[in-house]
């Protein structure tokens, strides 16, 4: 996995590189830029020429507008036609900055293709008269701070980000991002008025946590990761790590050839409930049958009388039980891993039953995997000053019931999605999924799983519970909760994609169906 940086992090990473290894501040952009338009020359699928391209690099005054300029050269090595425009003047540039540009002004004598605009002013009427294929943003980098209670940006920064902003919008130009979209905050993804909206972000060393909260995702575009000679040995011990297939994979346990059922996993799931006024058996189907598709050997489902025909026509495989707590323990005992809550309602009897089961010993020492009613339950009846034994839980809400159960608000969670996930997993001593796009996996240490892989294709009904039942059946086969969430947080998203090429008309069904799918990408990979 990938280490997510903030932007202190990356600092230190940055500072460290040149004090420590002795790679200068030159070096270092020299090779931000020319990964940059290596990129962009990938992205247009080019190879090693760009002849012909029209691009508009914008440069800031600080380091970031010295990787613009080395941008800018690479283009025109590579046969570009390049306008390059200076947001501030000359006179504010200094040190390597500074050297860029008299070595880019330098290019002028042989390159016709070069022009520099010294101003916002001087460079309106030609951007306006000229058509971009691509517009690079070298504007501000990851060391913006912004104040949430005064996100505008001063002069001439605002101008330059709208003048970019219009490009994108009004032509068919890419806007590539260098390092981070100008105006977006690297640590927390808050974003200034006005920010940059990229096509493509080409990051530098590593990812930043910015790109994953708030305005992050709808700003970055498809990110890049440039190598830039910082390696990982320089980053202090990171709080978060980007799920990936590589972890997915090693994280899926594949059969031993000579095992037997009972060796691959062994699942509980205490969900569904039916009365007179409705029934929510649907949750407990989709969960036991992701837990099967999900590769456990055995799934067993304590489900309410009357209901075992339902689900042995759906899911055949699983061995259903009765509601009551002698035969509940019984499989308690039995089980590797048991999930509780889909489905099984907010009636006092349902919050009465998971408070039973959560102050049971031989319940609350398993591994855990806490949804739906269940959160309800746990937030109704205050369950958290009452239970102190769980040994290997994850709790999966969303903003809405991770907001119950903290009592902090939807817009405080989302605002910081990272720091409060961290912040309530230790607080609670439990691991927390806090689903979304991007959902985030927290352990009581501070570790923090971050998985992208999910779509809008998982907003649907149902959808949830598929995801309960692959992370009981990845913990029942050996990872701790923790792993197991984030690893079927990666599967579970990756199942959302291949469900349909209309992610909107995916639905749970189709999901758990997509599940098999998507293992054997896995596999398939590494081949």
């Amino acid at each position: 996995m990938n280490p997510v940086l903030t932007a202190r992090e990356m600092s230190l990473a940055d500072r460290a590189a040149i004090e420590e290894l002795r790679t200068g501040e030159t070096r270092l952009m020299e090779l931000a830029g020319r990964e940059t338009v290596r990129m962009i020359a990938e992205r247009f699928e080019s190879g090693r020429s760009l002849d012909g391209l029209s691009a508009f690099v914008v440069c800031g005054k600080g380091n970031n507008g010295g990787d613009g300029f080395v941008v800018a050269r690479h283009l025109l090595n590579k046969g570009a036609r390049v306008d390059v425009l200076l947001v501030w003047p000359e006179d504010d540039l200094a040190g390597v900055n500074l050297e860029g540009l008299h070595i880019l002004k330098a290019y002028r004598r042989y390159n016709e293709g070069l022009r520099i605009f010294a101003g916002i002013d001087e460079a309106r009427t030609a951007v306006g008269a000229t058509e971009y294929q691509v517009v690079v943003d070298a504007i501000f980098g990851t060391g913006i701070r912004i104040d949430p209670d005064n996100p505008q940006l001063p002069e001439p920064a605002k101008s330059a980000i709208e003048l970019i902003n219009f490009v994108n919008t009004h032509s068919k130009a890419v806007t590539v991002a260098v390092d981070i979209p100008s105006g977006l905050d690297a640590t927390n993804g808050r974003c200034a008025n006005p920010c940059v909206k990229a096509d493509m972000t080409v990051t530098m060393a590593f990812l930043k946590t910015g790109f994953f909260q708030n305005s992050g995702p709808s700003l970055c575009g498809e990110i890049q990761t440039a190598e830039i000679s910082i390696p990982e040995f320089l980053v202090e011990p990171t709080s978060c790590l980007l799920v990936d297939e590589t972890f997915a994979a090693e994280s899926y346990l594949l059969r031993d050839p000579s095992s037997a059922k009972h060796l691959n996993g062994k699942v509980l799931l205490v969900t569904g409930s039916a009365d007179g006024g409705g029934s929510m058996l649907g949750a407990a189907l989709l969960a036991s049958r992701a837990a099967v598709k999900t590769g456990a050997g055995y799934v067993c489902c304590s489900l309410p009388d009357g209901q075992a025909s339902v689900m042995h026509s759906f899911a055949p495989e699983v061995v259903v039980i009765g509601r009551d707590m002698i035969s509940i323990i019984e499989k308690a005992k039995w089980a590797d891993a048991i999930v509780i809550g889909c489905g099984l309602g907010r009636s006092e009897e349902a919050q009465e039953l998971v408070e039973t089961l959560l102050c049971t010993p031989e319940i609350a020492s398993k591994k855990l995997v806490l949804d739906a009613d269940a959160l309800y339950a746990i937030a109704e009846r205050n369950l958290f000053n009452r239970v102190t034994a769980l040994e290997d839980a994850v709790l999966t809400p969303h903003a809405g019931e991770c907001s119950r159960l903290s009592g902090l608000s939807v817009e405080d969670i989302m605002l910081s999605p990272i720091d409060t996930a961290r912040m309530l997993a230790e607080e609670w001593n439990a691991n927390l999924l806090l689903k979304g796009t991007p959902t985030f996996v927290a352990a009581p240490s501070g570790m923090v799983l971050i998985s992208n892989s999910g779509t809008e294709a998982l907003a649907s009904a149902g959808t949830g519970d598929v995801l309960s039942g692959m992370i009981g059946a990845l913990a029942a086969k050996g990872l701790d909760t923790h792993e197991a969430a984030a690893a079927a947080a990666w599967l579970h998203g990756r199942a959302g994609d291949l469900a349909s090429n209309v992610s909107s008309l995916v639905s749970s069904v189709d999901v758990l169906q997509a599940i098999p799918q998507a293992v054997l990408e896995l596999f398939e990979s590494e081949e």
